[in-house]
């Protein structure tokens, strides 16, 4: 059988609006897949829903469709995407009315039973997280288009791709190959040279989205339209392999992939090979993502500017301390950006930030009179007083968590485009999920001299977040870096070098295969993006950081 050559249009709800014409019009596809839902996301339509029963789905998709519906049935193309979001019926509708106002005969399908709200009282969303097997019950029947609400996002490439291969449930290494494929792609253009720690050696300005050609083996290789920007080559591979995972399991729904069996080889200009995955049987339960509302926000950013900058920071403190005394906040934080520089040739670089942060479950204690008190100091407080913006009344936030059901807690259903309701069984083959067991150390350097250097100098990181926790994936470009970093980036020296995270759990995994370790930071998000508990809620730039400090690093490898 032939392989199958899958396609990623959005890596995000707000992603490229071209990318899908992009993809249809640029080279060969076989099926193009959308993925618009993140923890905040589901948060974000969630609210939606609130105002409009009828929303809850990514609106932007169907406007995309509708320049391009045409287009892809003409060439043949299936779309599959999870932009129904928490309402995967409405949005099929949606497409059905806007097929029939075309004149395009296409056939749409759903798949539903991810929603799990009714039995999380006080959740404004709680949904599973469902595997591929309800897409492909619908692609099997015939669907043109498959819209799903809260799939894993590897999903959109293992429903396909067991479609087209006839894979069975225990097709766990297979599967597995096609779960990893899933995450390269999922989020676009970063597997194409997008946030790329190297990104100078490449021409990233508009990247290309991403491709992955995939096998009835389950290997794959990864790759893009000809002529488009970016570039894809195992670095850009591994950097999204190592995006929001943890250790050697990678666990799903479908299957559990070992990603420390994964291996990459360069298959020529703007392809990656990916091989010899191995799969496991899925844990006994499913993830499922809480989102409620904690509370109410509000923010002030006080601008200081020249001389006697902590001096200016301490007089607005003191200032705000008796309004904050009157109705405290459950949680007041104020943090002082030195963003300035001395004899500064502009006023903006000789500007330190002091950012004031409160919330509490009562919108008015975090609003007006908090507010009115900061603007009161217009004229009141230290030379140069200004503030970033007005600040206004206090605004909702909400925190996300995980909890885990059996699988059988779920009725995953797929919805037929001709109206029939397919059950959808779980997995008749689970296995508890454990830790891989610690890999040996390569062979340490041996010993010369060494130098003062950042640690982006040989190795590349991607972070993310995943609820109130992050990870940083940290991987060498050589072997010989590869032996060093093994050895000197421990878990107690990624403490040091971040020293945000001193008092939290930090755990690391080796993927050697990969070169690469993974450090997974308990608790350093808070409850999780929505909540904006640090400056950078989602741990994106957490790696580059980590890159910026400074290391003895063997001069043999500068």
């Amino acid at each position: 059988m032939t392989g199958l050559r899958i396609g990623n249009f959005s890596g995000f709800y707000g992603d490229r609006t071209g990318a899908l014409r992009e993809m249809l019009t640029g080279g060969e596809v076989d099926v193009l897949t959308g993925d618009y839902l993140a923890e905040l996301t589901m948060l974000i339509l969630a609210r939606d829903r609130l105002k409009d029963p009828g929303a809850g789905y990514a609106r932007t998709f169907p406007r995309q469709l509708e320049d391009c519906l045409g287009l892809a049935h003409e060439r043949g193309v299936k779309i599959v995407t999870n932009a129904g979001g928490l309402n995967p019926a409405g949005l099929a509708d949606a497409v059905r009315e806007l097929a029939g106002r075309l004149g395009i005969p296409v056939r749409v399908a759903h798949v539903e039973g991810d929603d799990l709200t009714a039995s999380h009282p006080g959740a404004l969303a709680a949904h599973a997280y469902l595997g591929g097997f309800g897409i492909a019950e619908c692609l099997r029947a015939g669907a043109d288009i498959v819209v799903t609400g809260r799939v894993t996002d590897a999903a959109l490439v293992t429903g396909p791709a067991a479609t087209h291969f006839g894979w069975a449930r225990t097709d766990h290494d297979r599967l597995a190959g096609a779960v990893v494929a899933g995450h390269v792609l999922e989020c676009g253009t970063q597997a194409t040279g997008g946030n790329y720690a190297f990104f100078r050696e490449g021409d990233v300005c508009r990247p290309g989205f991403p491709l992955a050609e995939i096998h009835a083996d389950g290997s794959s290789v990864i790759t893009k339209h000809p002529g488009t920007g970016g570039l894809v080559d195992v670095g850009t591979v591994t950097a999204q392999l190592l995006y929001e995972t943890g250790g050697g399991r990678y666990a799903g729904p479908d299957v559990t992939a070992r990603l420390d069996t994964v291996r990459l080889s360069q298959d020529g200009p703007d392809r990656v090979r990916i091989e010899g995955v191995r799969g496991e049987a899925p844990p006994p339960a499913l993830k499922v993502g809480l989102n409620r509302l904690a509370g109410f926000r509000n923010e002030v950013v006080f601008v200081l500017t020249g001389l006697d900058i902590e001096a200016k920071a301490e007089l607005v403190r003191a200032q705000l301390s008796d309004v904050l005394a009157k109705s405290p906040p459950a949680e007041v934080r104020w943090e002082l950006v030195r963003t300035d520089r001395a004899d500064a040739d502009t006023e903006e670089t000789a500007s330190a930030l002091l950012r004031l942060v409160v919330r509490d479950a009562d919108e008015r204690v975090v609003g007006r009179a908090l507010s009115g008190a900061a603007v009161e100091l217009a004229l009141a407080s230290y030379p140069g007083f200004h503030v970033l913006s007005p600040p206004g009344k206090g605004s909702p936030y909400g925190v996300f968590e995980d909890v885990y059901v059996p699988h059988g807690a779920v009725d995953h259903m797929a919805v037929l485009h001709d109206g029939r309701r397919v059950p959808v069984a779980p997995p008749q083959e689970t296995r508890p999920l454990d830790a891989v067991p610690e890999p040996a150390l390569p062979d340490p350097l041996p010993p010369g001299p060494t130098r003062r250097a950042p640690l982006g100098l040989v190795a590349g990181t991607r972070s993310g977040d995943k609820g109130g926790n992050a990870n940083v994936g940290v991987w060498a470009r050589s072997d010989e870096a590869w032996r060093w970093l093994a050895h000197e980036l421990t878990a107690e020296s990624f403490r040091q070098l971040i020293p945000e995270s001193r008092d939290l759990p930090v755990t690391r995994h080796l993927l050697p295969n990969l070169r690469a370790v993974n450090f997974v930071v308990e608790g350093i998000l808070g409850a999780g993006v929505a909540a904006q508990a640090r400056f950078d809620p989602q741990a994106k730039a957490l790696g580059e950081w980590l890159r910026s400090r400074h290391l003895d690093i063997p001069e043999a490898l500068l």
